[in-house]
């Protein structure tokens, strides 16, 4: 597990599970970004499951980071799942278009069911 101030990232077989916690804002985005990109990269994953549950707020930077992590996984033909939304980020998902394309699930482990992987690998 690599862990950073405000973020956990964990591989799970083919699955990169990252958990940000606090905002995620403009200040904090882009080093996310960068980040998750370079565990990513490096790692046999195909697939992204964003935890969500430890996100007090979000802004338009996090749903721009949310759709490039999305663009990403579809290049390396896999997914990316949101897991744990709080209200607030759940109606800024619906809103902001990206639940059109990002499917998300109510824990992390329904979303790890969904991309067909176990927290046990």
């Amino acid at each position: 597990m690599t862990k950073q101030a405000d973020l956990k990232l964990n591989v799970h077989g083919r699955v990169l599970v990252a958990a940000p916690s606090g905002e995620l804002d403009h200040y904090k985005a882009e080093r996310l970004r960068a980040q998750i990109d370079s565990t990513f990269e490096k790692s046999s994953c195909r697939h992204i499951l964003l935890d969500m549950g430890g996100v007090s707020f979000m802004d338009s930077s996090g749903i721009g980071m949310i759709i490039g992590r999305y663009k990403k996984t579809e290049l390396s033909g896999g997914r990316i799942v949101i897991a744990n939304m709080s209200e607030p980020i759940s109606r800024l998902f619906d809103v902001s278009g990206l639940s059109k394309i990002v499917s998300r699930a109510e824990s992390a482990g329904m979303a790890m069911h969904m991309l067909g992987g176990s927290f046990d690998e």
